[in-house]
This record gives C-alpha cells, structure tokens and sequence, in this order.
C-alpha cells in the first residue's frame, strides 16, 4: 500500500505541473504551437530540421516545443500511471475497497481530458474549450487527492497516536469547505475565460475595475473579469470564516485546522498575485505564478474537504 500512495502522490505532482506547464503555454502564446493532434505538424518527434523542412510555421521552436512537451507529460507519463494505478487498485479491492471506484473515475476523466485536449487543439483553442479542458483537469486533480487521502488509511480504520482522534470536524464546515471547493473551481474556471477571451486588461485597476470610477458593466470582458474577482473574493472569505472555525475547534480536528491554515496562507499570496496581475498588466511571469498559486489554494481546499472523508471516526466502545 506504501507503494501505491507514493505513486499516487506522483500523479497529484505531476498532475498539479501539467496543469501550470498548461498556464505556460498560454501565457507564452504556444497554445497552437502544434495545429494538429496528436502528432505536432505531423511529426511525432519535432526537430529543428523537421520544422525548417516545413517552411515557416509561425512559432519558434521553444514554443513548439512546450506545447510539444506538456503533451508528452499528459499522454505518455501521466496517462498511462493513471491506468497502472487503475489496475493496481483493482488488485488491492480486498485490502482497499474504496480505491478501485476512485481509480476508475480517475481513468474516465483521464481519457476525457484527452479527449478535450485534441478537440481543444483542432477547435483553434476557443475560450470556453479552454475552460472545460482546465476544469476537467481540476476535477480529475481533486479525485487523485482524495485516492491519496484514502491510501493512507485503506481500512478506514482507526491508527494510533494523533491518527486516533476523530479529527472530523462538525457537519457545517465540512459542507462549507465544500462548497468553498466549488467555488474555487468556478474561479480558476472564469480565470481561464478571463484569459483566453482578452478580459485580463479589461478592468485595468485593483481592487476596484478602473480606480475610483464605476466599471462599464455594458461590456461584456469588464463583467467577465468582475466575475473572476467577485469569485475569487467569495473563496478568500469562504476560507477565512473556515479557518477562524478550525482555530476555534484545533484540539478537536487538529487536522483540519492544518489544512484550512495552509488553504488561507495560499490565498494571501493568491490574491497578491492577482493585484500584481491587474496594476502591472498581466507580465507573463505573475500570470503563471496567479494560476499556480490558485491550483495550489484549490488543493488544499481540497484536502481540507476530502480527508474527513477519508477517516472514519473513533468506533464507540461500551
């Protein structure tokens, strides 16, 4: 079982990268780097010779390359270690029932993202093509976490020490870390519209959309960039109230607590991110750096959300 989550803890890293190597891509204008799917102007290999052969493509070959390689993440490493891992659950359905349902959504979603991502590709990268692909490889993200959490305790049996406590907490901030979950993931969605239809230089001031003044909500890219933001405030309030109630109740769900401080300190320099992104115009670096601390803030929230449901609380003894 040690073997299994180490190799599911790889596929969240690797996961988590593909998803930031994908904010690369856009950010560096490589999104069509490679026109057709799955090959890569026909090329499964492209080389500088191979590209020359072609004539002028339109890319540099760095751009070429990027998007060249987080395909080769997505289709040759993380897709085929979500199919070993399938197979290794079903082997492990006695000793871990609950890993092999887990493991076969993650399949599923595994093969839809690909799916997506070529349909992405030959559909000229639309903004709402973009958007599903992101939110898939979200959803697919938050079911390797929970495959994570549940390796840890197979039996869902209760351990020794801390692993003793019932370090579930109270119903309310369990449906709340959900519901801040889902939240979160309509924002880092609409951040991804935001981007790919021009709306990041929409609302060029911060916090406000054009410093002092009213936003023009008669154009439709200031409503899509004020919905990111209205989106993003609710999360960072939602984890607010939600780590002001696991500091009231840490002796109870220590774990909890843990995990939503982490969810708040990451959407401290989420929202500084985003401030950065809107008063210096979106430099490509901040850009990157905005979707990478959101997928990290969208991960905690998820641990925060799955791990009570991973640990059965303390049996009742009479």
């Amino acid at each position: 079982m040690r073997g299994f989550r180490r190799a599911t803890g790889a596929a969240v890293v690797l996961t988590f990268a593909l998803i930031v190597l994908g904010a690369v891509v856009r950010s560096a204008g490589a999104g069509l780097a490679c026109p057709d799917w799955p090959r890569c102007y026909g090329l499964w290999l492209p080389t500088p010779a191979g590209l020359a052969a072609i004539g002028d493509v339109g890319y540099s070959f760095a751009q070429v390359m990027l998007e060249w390689f987080h395909r080769l993440l997505a289709g040759v490493i993380v897709g085929p270690l979500v199919a070993v891992l399938c197979v290794w659950a079903i082997r492990l359905r006695r000793e871990a029932p609950a890993l092999a349902p887990l493991m076969a959504v993650a399949l599923v979603l595994v093969l839809a993202q690909a799916g997506l991502g070529g349909f992405t590709v030959l559909a000229r990268n639309l903004p709402w093509t973009v958007t599903l692909h992101l939110t898939v490889a979200l959803v697919f993200l938050t079911v390797l976490i929970l495959v994570f959490l549940v390796s840890r305790r197979p039996d869902w049996s209760v351990g020794h020490g801390d692993d003793a406590a019932p370090d579930r907490p109270a119903r309310g901030p369990r449906l709340a870390a959900g519901g801040a979950l889902a939240v979160a993931l309509a924002t880092l969605a609409s951040g991804a519209m935001v981007a790919k239809s021009g709306a990041s230089f929409a609302c060029p001031g911060w916090p406000l959309c054009d410093g002092a003044g009213l936003a023009d909500l008669g154009d439709p890219l200031v409503r899509l960039n004020l919905g990111h933001r209205v989106g993003a405030l609710a999360t960072a309030l939602a984890i607010a109230w939600l780590y002001l109630v696991g500091r009231a109740r840490r002796t109870e769900a220590p774990r909890f607590h843990r995990d939503i401080a982490a969810a708040a300190a990451l959407v401290l320099a989420e929202v500084a991110l985003g401030a950065a992104a809107a008063l210096l115009g979106a430099p490509m670096w901040v850009a990157i750096a905005h979707q990478a601390a959101g997928v990290l803030v969208f991960a905690a929230l998820a641990v925060t959300f799955g791990r009570p449901l991973a640990t059965r609380p303390r049996p009742a003894h009479g």
